[in-house]
């Protein structure tokens, strides 16, 4: 049966601007806001915008990506005509081929999509934090009669530079892509998530991988030469929040956005659910012998210490003294006695020895997955 539109998710970077919390891990599997991974968002704006079909394209240390989503059942992607597919590199004639950018990705699972035979496919990452309705983008490109549409948003003229430019006409019409130019023309930045018509993009891929194999990147080559050719190219227009959380700043920022009462991105909203592996309600307070204010504390969590403006996932433990403020801290740590934490991002199963001071206040500070600080607590 013909698939209207079927979304490809690039789940596959190194995430090296991330540190130590991609050292053995995938950034769109990096915990978020306590209860989530970052790869939820995307994952749960498929499900909610009525995608059924999902491939997630891996490559850089799948594992704990690959068993986070699994069947896709989390988030309803399991059902008949329905599925989340693992799609990893894989050896060919040619040799083992990892992907060589956005496109070579594509074109290496290019059976996959011809399984299901869609119309349209939908390119996105697995590292943003935002909600969107990928239905009414799909209704705009329609409209358009566009060959490709991609999604911008404004940003700030002073950060422009930062992002790749798209350049429009009155009608929203893109007439110029500029990769992160130094004077740019306008403010409109690509977010990474474009709609192509899939008999279209997947003629242009195999002609170019038949003769020089030039279409490596969605940014650098191919969008490029769609304007070159003449296809109708159109922005659609994302008014919401959107963050690109692939360093180490802009992850903290995002948790202790989490925390504002008038926090744009609702994880509240029963219209537009944000689902992860486990069942989930909003993080709410635990609390013991110590306080937590201002704070998104979930299952599970022991706090005799002061925790304040910040995050806590399942099952972290802070003992008798412990100060923790403006921070993130993954599931399975433990914060021994009379620890001060600020500004930073303790990684799953860390254990912060009693005493033990991290003090992020002129870079964020991080501690990794199952990292020790200090002396090791006592089991008590």
């Amino acid at each position: 049966m013909k698939t209207e539109m079927v979304a490809m998710i690039l789940a596959g970077g190194q995430g090296t601007r991330l540190g130590k919390l991609t050292k053995n891990m995938a950034k769109p599997a990096v915990p978020f806001g306590g209860r989530y991974r970052i790869i939820d968002f995307t994952l749960s704006n498929c499900a909610n915008s009525g995608i059924n079909n999902v491939g997630v394209v891996t490559q850089y240390q799948p594992l704990a990506l690959n068993h986070h989503i699994g069947n896709g059942a989390s988030w309803g992607l399991d059902g008949i005509n329905a599925g989340a597919t693992i799609l990893q590199p894989y050896s060919s004639s040619e040799g083992s081929k990892w992907f060589e950018g956005t496109a070579h990705a594509i074109y290496q699972n290019i059976s996959y999509l011809d399984q299901l035979d869609p119309q349209y496919v939908l390119i996105l990452s697995g590292d943003h934090i935002y909600k969107m309705d990928y239905e009414e983008m799909l209704e705009n490109h329609k409209r358009n009669n566009a060959s490709l549409s991609v999604a911008v948003i404004e940003v700030p003229m002073k950060e422009a530079s930062r992002f790749g430019i798209m350049n429009t006409d009155d009608n929203d019409r893109i007439i110029e892509f500029e990769e992160k130019p130094d004077e740019p023309k306008s403010n409109l930045a690509s977010m990474g998530i474009y709609i192509f018509n899939w008999g279209r993009l997947r003629n242009i891929l195999t002609t170019s991988y038949a003769k020089d194999s030039s279409m490596n990147d969605f940014g650098k080559h191919v969008i490029p030469a769609y304007l070159d050719s003449g296809e109708t190219v159109v922005a659609y227009r994302f008014d919401g929040y959107w963050k690109d959380v692939g360093t180490i700043d802009s992850l903290w920022e995002a948790n202790m956005e989490f925390l504002r009462p008038d926090m744009e991105l609702n994880i509240r909203d029963k219209a537009w659910r944000i689902y992860s592996k486990n069942p989930i309600s909003p993080p709410h307070f635990v609390t013991e012998t110590g306080s937590a204010k201002n704070s998104l504390i979930s299952d599970g969590c022991y706090i005799a210490g002061d925790v304040n403006h910040s995050v806590l996932s399942d099952d972290v433990q802070v003992k008798e003294g412990a100060k923790i403020t403006d921070s993130i801290v993954m599931s399975g740590a433990t914060i021994g006695k009379n620890v001060s934490i600020h500004k930073a991002i303790i990684g799953e199963d860390a254990i912060i020895g009693d005493n033990a001071v991290i003090d992020g206040t002129e870079e964020i500070a991080v501690v990794g997955y199952s990292e020790v600080i200090g002396v090791t607590v006592d089991e008590d």
